[in-house]
């Protein structure tokens, strides 16, 4: 595993949000942990692991996300399916 995917998972769950995740790291690192990604044309993302899936809305004006709410969606959905900093 990249120490750059452990990070980016970290940043998604650090105190307080972090409302600047890349996305396109956020992505790979999805993807590395076993995610499939659907970016649908209303710049949406679907996240799918095993039968968990959540959907979140893309940054519109550069590359992160800076939606609080977003952030703590994608927080609890990694909870979930559990991708969390301390079971990676």
């Amino acid at each position: 595993m990249s120490h750059k995917h452990k990070a980016i998972i970290e940043k998604v769950f650090a105190h307080p949000i972090s409302t600047n995740i890349d996305w396109k790291k956020l992505e790979h690192a999805l993807e590395h942990f076993g995610a499939e990604i659907e970016i649908s044309a209303a710049n949406r993302a679907k996240i799918v692991i095993g039968e968990n899936e959540l959907v979140v809305s893309l940054p519109h004006h550069g590359h992160e996300i800076s939606d609080k709410d977003e952030v703590t969606r994608l927080r609890h959905f990694l909870e979930e399916v559990k991708v969390t900093p301390d079971t990676i």
